[in-house]
């Protein structure tokens, strides 16, 4: 079975972006990828530190939408728009993927909006049906 999860999201200026937050397929959950956008659809000021900490508590929220939680994640995409953020980025990234981090790729790459950082994730988490 697969399940759509949350509402189409908007962008800047309210514009409809064609995909829903999170998409559950089984036992795992995949959230589309996430950027430092806040609720009015505007990438927030600031470096890569407060992207990254944005960012990571946008997928906290899709994650629950799904009735998931970080410790659920099992693998991470990150793109990164400047390498050298590298080390800025890992230091918020620790902070929230503690004792049992998940598999992770991180590439440099130019991002779609004007945001440092992107990042999708899977997580595994079995139906108790």
């Amino acid at each position: 079975m697969i399940e759509r999860i949350g509402a189409e999201k908007t962008g800047a200026g309210g514009q409809k972006l064609p995909f829903v937050p999170a998409v559950r397929a089984g036992d795992f959950v995949y959230v589309s990828g996430q950027v430092a956008m806040d609720t009015d659809g505007e990438i927030v000021t600031g470096g890569i530190v407060a992207q990254t900490r944005k960012t990571i508590e946008n997928i906290i929220s899709v994650l629950a939408s799904a009735n998931c939680e970080l410790s659920h994640v099992v693998k991470v995409n990150v793109w990164l728009d400047d390498p050298r953020d590298f080390w800025s980025f890992n230091r918020v990234y620790a902070e929230y993927f503690t004792d049992a981090p998940p598999a992770r790729s991180t590439v440099a790459s130019a991002i779609m909006v004007d945001a440092k950082i992107e990042m999708d994730v899977i997580a595994y988490d079995p139906r108790k049906d």
